[in-house]
Order: C-alpha cells, then structure tokens, then sequence
C-alpha cells in the first residue's frame, strides 16, 4: 500500500493579508536593462550572494532566479553570461537564513523525477524554504541549440505536458512510489526520498487563457503583467476569480524595476541616462526570440514591447516616499499579494528600498498573525 506524507507550504505575508516582496535575482549579465549606459552587472554568482546576503534578514520574502540558455546579443552582448539556476539557489539557500529560495525549471528541459529531487534538496538546504518556478513556454533559437526544441508541442500542449510533468512531481514528494502513465511521462514504481522539510511554494507566469488555467489549477501563484494599471488590475481579478470557480485559491505578483534617486528629479534623470544607452541590437535579439508577435496569444507580448524603452518590466521612477506611495496604490488598486523588485544596481537598490521603501508598505498592508 503507498504511503502518503502530508506537506504544508511554508506561511508568507500574502497568507495573513499582507503582501509578499521579493527580489528578482540578476542571474544574466545586464539584469532587466537593455542598456550601455546602465549600472554594470556581471551575473556572476559573487554578485548573486552578495544581493542575496544583502536581502536576507532586511525583510524580504523570497529571492528568485529564471533560467536562461542564450543571450540576446548586442553592444553588451546582454544575458549571454548566466548562471544555472538550481545550482545558484542551492548555493544562495547555504549563505542565508531567512529569506526563500526560489528556483527556476523549464519542463521540456528537465525529467519530472530529477527535479522533484533536486528541489526536494534545495528544500533541505534551505531547511524549508524552497521555492519553484515552472516554465513551460520555449524559445526555439534557445531550445534548438541543445537539441532539445519539439516541433510536436504547440502552445496548448506543452500545458499538458505540463499538467503531467506537476503531478508527477508533487506525487513523488508525498508518496512513497510512484506509477505513472501519461501521455508525455511515465514513472513505473519510481521513488524519490527523503521527502521535503515543506511542500516547495509552486508559481508560474502562464498569461494565455490556456496558461493561466494551468496555473490557477496547479501553482500557488502566477505571474501577471499589464501596460496599465487598469490592465494589470482586471488580470488580477480575473484569475482570483477562475481560481475560485474552480474551487481554488491563487496569489497574484507582478514584477517592477525601480528606480531610486534622492529626489524624484534626480531619479527621472537616472533613468533617462539608461534610456540613452539603449541596445537596440539586443532588443532585436529579443525581439527575435519572442518571434516578434506572440502569435500564441495573439497579440504584441508586453514584455517586448516595454523593452523599446530599455526596460525589460514595468518601472517605477522615483524618490523613496514616491515609489513607496506607487507601489501602496498598485499592489491595493490591482489586488495583488505581492512584487517582485528589480534594480538597475541591486548592491546599492536592495538595502535602500529595505530601509526607506519597505517600512511603509509593511505599515500599509500589515500580515495579521
């Protein structure tokens, strides 16, 4: 008879009703900025502990890590440098105490039991504070070069082999064997022990209709993003609202760059320099990665095109008490439970923000314990 262990996800803010902050890790030369003229980041893992350790204890929530196998090109030759992300956050997970660690997987890269194992290890190092992001879109310029693009998944499918890929894994993190038969996975009495210290917290940023039913259905949280305020609100409630029909509860985050200055003229001036500086070669890069449109959902992806200014999220520009009162309204207005942050220069952006910034969005939206 399989025996099952029970695994409870490890409390965040969002889950007393205060919101989760956390930092998006600089895990490829140039960070979030297509620019010459930006702060100077090397991706290196010495910049990534020096972040993580500066973020761990100032009162952040999570740090996370994408996975990145191609650069974009270029003048600075922008992501080309990346490091591997499981391997980084277990590395991070050693060097800091509080915060949570949360790793990246593209599911056609890597066989569901090798990850649930190397989570379930990030888990343990971390002693309970493992995170994964599931990623389950390809860029075939990205894919094709390791031989590992499949023409035979569509958008659509590669959810399903998704949808397989999860169950597969949060079964071999409860169950003491597994016997799968899928259409794209099958374990035949696989097992995969120990077990982890917490179920890993799950998130996604599926934002075609097919996407986000994957991820209300399976994740913890998704990803969302809008070229409004108003866009990124209805988003918000549209996918709270599909999770309840179906029975569910999900977070919803956003991601922002935020550029801070001692006055808000002073940080206007900062990010009109990185505008200056913009790499056109490596947008197109990117541009070409993305295959221009995003035929799959129709329409010009936001992500390509909020990086014409340079900026590869949205940004908010500032003095501390403006980017403070930005960030209130947005994550009030829009329901999300919480930010993901970007720096141009995270050495000097993340303490600023923990001591100046952060403070006042606690006091705001306080986590009722």
């Amino acid at each position: 008879m399989t025996q099952t262990t029970e695994l409870k996800r490890a409390p965040l803010p969002s889950d007393a009703g205060g919101k989760d902050l956390g930092i998006f890790l600089p895990i490829a030369n140039g960070g979030w900025i297509l620019s010459s003229s930006a702060p100077r980041i090397d991706g290196s893992y010495a910049y990534n502990r020096q972040v993580a350790q500066l973020a761990d204890g100032a009162g952040y929530d999570f740090i996370m890590a994408m996975a990145k196998w191609r650069g974009y090109g270029g003048a600075t030759e922008h992501w080309r440098y990346a490091m591997e992300s499981q391997m980084m956050m277990a590395g991070l997970a050693e060097v800091t105490k509080e915060v949570k660690v949360w790793a990246t997987v593209h599911t056609l890269l890597q066989n569901p039991a090798v990850t649930a194992k190397m989570i379930m290890t990030l888990d343990h190092i971390s002693q309970g504070r493992a995170g994964l992001n599931v990623v389950n879109g390809s860029y075939k310029g990205e894919f094709e070069q390791m031989g590992a693009w499949r023409d035979e998944l569509d958008h659509d499918e590669r959810y399903t082999f998704a949808e397989e890929w999860v169950h597969a894994i949060k079964r071999l993190w409860t169950e003491d064997t597994v016997d799968y038969q899928g259409k794209y996975v099958t374990l035949t009495d696989c097992q995969s022990d120990p077990k982890p210290f917490s179920r890993p917290f799950l998130v996604c940023a599926g934002s075609s209709k097919r996407g986000m039913a994957f991820t209300i259905n399976e994740m913890d949280a998704i990803f969302l993003s809008g070229s409004s305020k108003e866009e990124l609100a209805r988003n918000s409630g549209m996918a709270k609202a599909m999770a309840k029909e179906a029975g569910r509860a999900i977070k919803t985050y956003s991601m922002m760059t935020l550029v801070l200055g001692d006055t808000d003229a002073e940080a206007e001036a900062l990010a009109a320099r990185y505008v200056e500086g913009f790499d056109e070669g490596a947008w197109r890069g990117m541009m070409k990665a993305y295959g221009f449109l995003d035929v799959e959902i129709g329409r010009q992806n936001d992500f390509t095109t909020k990086a014409k200014s340079g900026f590869m999220s949205s940004h908010l520009v500032g003095a501390p008490a403006t980017i403070a009162a930005k960030l209130i309204d947005m994550l009030g207005g829009c329901d999300l439970d919480g930010m993901m942050l970007i720096f141009p220069d995270y050495i000097t952006g993340v303490p600023r923000f923990a001591q100046e910034v952060l403070p006042a969005i606690r006091e705001a939206f306080p986590a009722k314990v």
